[in-house]
C-alpha cells in the first residue's frame, strides 16, 4: 500500500540585512530525490520574503502537490533548516558549492537528501489524465457527516442524457488519499471516473477525511473510521436526484477494496461492489507476503529472505502485545540482536543491517507506526468476516505483478469467502503483466509506477465497465 510523505504549511522566518549578502546562494529553486521504497522528488523554492529573511514553499510533484507554504527557513553561513512542524518534518542541509545541498530530510526518520539548484522542474507524462471540455458535467461539491461533525470535498461526474443513473462512490487505498488518488503523478480514479462517466455511470470521488477539502483528522482514525465516511458519502449520493437508487455501488482500490465489503455488508441498499487489487486474507498473512515480495523486487536474495521472514511476525506480534512504545522498542530490540547474533556479515549489509545504530533506528521506525490507531486495527483484520456477509454482486480484479496485494494468495481469499457469502453473482479475475495499480508493469517494482506512463491499462477499464454493463445497468 502506500504512505504520502509530505503536506507542510506555512511562515516566515526574520534575519539581518547583513546575513542576506552571505546567504543569497541559497534563493533559488532545488531538486532533490527521496528513497522511500519509492523515488518521490522533492522541489524546494527558497526566496527573499522582502523583510530581511527568507521564505521557502515546496512541491511534491510525484503527489502532485505544489506550492506548499514552509514554516521557517534558517539560513547562517552555508547551513539552511527547513522547517515544516504540521508535519513533523525538518530538511537540514549544507551548501557544499553554487549548485548542491548535501542534507538530511527528517520525518520520523533520517533520509539523505541531496539538493541540486534547477530551473523549471518538468512534469512526468501522464496522457490519460482527463482534460476538458468533458462530454459529462462534473461538479465540485461539499456535503456533511449526519451529525455534521465532519464535512467532505468531492467531484461528481453525471452523464449527459436523461437519467436517472447506476452510480459508485470510489474508496482510496492505504494513506492520506486526495479524490484523483494521485501517485507518482497519476490521478487514478480521474482516470476510471472519466471513462465510466462516459459510459452511463455517476461516479463520486472523496478527498480522505482531513485531506483537501475533507475536515477531521486523518491520523487519527482506522479503517472503521473511513468505513463511516464511505456511509456518509453513499447518503450524499442517495440524496442526488439523478441517481438510480437500485443501482448504486462501491469501487475500492487496496484498502478501499477492503473497506467495500465492510460498508456492503451492513448496508441493503449497495447494488455492487469493484474490488480492485483487495485484501482477501488476514492482513498479518498479506503484509508477511509484501514484505517478502518488495524485499525481492528490490534485489534481496533468496537466501537473505528465507532468514528474515520468521522475524517479522515476531516483531509485530510483540509491538501489538506492548503496553507502550518505550515497551515496545525494548522487546523488538532483543529479538532484533538475538536474529542478528548469528547472521553472516553479506546477510546484515545486504538488508542495511550492519550496526546497532541502524537496526535501532529501524526499530524506533517501526514500533512509531506499528503503534498507531491506524496500524492496529489495520493488523488484526480478516476481510472474509465481511466478505462472507455480502449479497450484492461483486467484481475482484488484482494484477498477477502486483507485489502489495499478492494476488495468488487474496484472490482464492476472497474467492473462498463469497462461495461462503449469499452472492450469486461475483467474479474474480487475476490479469497477466499488471501491477498494483493495474499498470502493464516491465520492472513490476513499487517505484516504476512513478516511470510509467500509463496511468491504468485500458483493457481494466473495459473489463470494469463490460462486467457493470452485464450486471447494474
Amino acid at each position: 500500500m502506500k504512505r504520502m510523505y509530505f503536506f507542510p504549511i506555512l511562515l516566515f522566518t526574520f534575519f539581518s540585512t547583513a546575513s542576506l549578502a552571505q546567504t543569497s546562494k541559497f534563493i533559488g529553486t532545488w531538486l532533490g530525490t527521496l528513497k522511500v521504497g519509492i523515488d518521490l522528488r522533492i522541489v524546494f523554492h527558497i526566496a527573499d520574503d522582502g523583510k530581511g529573511g527568507f521564505i521557502t514553499t515546496a512541491d511534491s510533484p510525484d503527489q502532485s502537490a505544489y506550492g506548499l507554504k514552509c514554516d521557517t527557513t534558517t539560513i547562517k553561513d552555508n547551513q539552511v533548516t527547513i522547517d515544516m512542524k504540521n508535519l513533523m518534518a525538518v530538511f537540514t542541509g549544507k551548501l557544499e558549492d553554487d549548485s548542491t545541498i548535501n542534507g538530511v530530510f527528517t520525518q520520523q526518520a533520517a533520509l539523505p537528501l541531496v539538493l541540486k539548484k534547477t530551473g523549471k522542474v518538468t512534469e512526468k507524462n501522464r496522457p490519460q489524465t482527463p482534460r476538458p471540455p468533458f462530454p459529462y458535467r462534473s461538479e465540485e461539491v461539499i456535503y456533511t457527516s449526519a451529525g455534521k461533525s465532519l464535512s467532505y470535498g468531492a467531484t461528481i461526474t453525471i452523464p449527459e442524457g436523461k437519467g436517472p443513473f447506476p452510480a459508485a462512490v470510489m474508496i482510496t487505498g492505504s494513506g492520506p488519499q486526495d479524490r484523483d488518488e494521485t501517485i507518482m503523478g497519476h490521478k487514478l480514479f480521474a482516470v476510471i471516473a472519466d471513462d465510466l462517466a462516459r459510459k452511463g455511470y455517476i461516479i463520486l470521488r472523496v478527498d480522505d477525511r482531513g485531506v483537501g477539502k475533507s475536515t477531521g483528522s486523518f491520523p487519527e482514525a482506522t479503517s472503521e473510521d473511513f468505513a463511516e465516511d464511505v456511509n456518509n458519502s453513499v447518503d450524499y449520493l442517495l440524496s442526488r436526484k439523478e441517481v438510480d437508487k437500485k443501482k448504486v455501488g462501491l469501487i475500492g482500490h487496496s484498502e478501499g477494496g477492503m473497506i467495500a465489503p465492510m460498508v456492503a455488508a451492513k448496508r441493503k441498499d449497495i447494488n455492487f461492489l469493484v474490488l480492485l487489487a483487495a485484501p482477501g486474507v488476514r492482513i498479518m498473512e498479506l503484509m508477511a507476503e509484501q514484505n517478502e515480495a518488495i524485499a525481492r523486487s528490490s534485489g534481496v536474495s533468496e537466501g537473505t529472505l528465507k532468514e528474515i521472514k520468521p522475524l517479522f511476525k515476531q516483531v509485530v506480534v510483540a509491538i501489538m502485545e506492548a503496553p507502550d512504545s518505550s515497551t515496545a522498542v525494548t522487546s523488538v530490540t532483543l529479538l532484533t540482536e538475538a536474529w542478528a547474533a548469528d547472521k553472516s556479515k553479506a546477510i546484515l549489509k545486504e538488508l542495511d543491517f550492519e550496526t546497532a545504530k541502524k537496526r535501532s533506528e529501524y526499530i524506533v521506525e517501526m514500533v512509531r507506526q506499528f503503534q498507531s490507531p491506524w496500524f492496529r486495527y489495520f493488523i488484526n483484520f480478516n476481510p472474509a468476516q465481511y466478505l462472507e456477509l455480502l449479497s450484492c454482486k461483486v467484481l475482484a480484479l488484482n494484477g498477477d505483478k502486483d507485489i502489495q496485494v499478492i494476488s495468488g494468495q487474496n484472490l482464492p481469499g476472497i474467492e473462498a469467502a463469497l462461495k461462503k457469502s449469499r452472492s450469486r453473482t461475483y467474479e474474480i479475475k487475476e490479469l497477466p503483466g499488471m501491477n498494483h495499480l493495474f499498470q502493464v508493469c516491465k520492472k513490476c517494482t513499487i517505484n516504476e509506477y512513478g516511470e510509467l506512463e500509463e496511468t491504468i491499462s485500458p483493457a481494466v477499464l473495459e473489463i470494469v465497465s463490460d462486467w457493470l454493463n452485464k450486471n447494474v445497468k
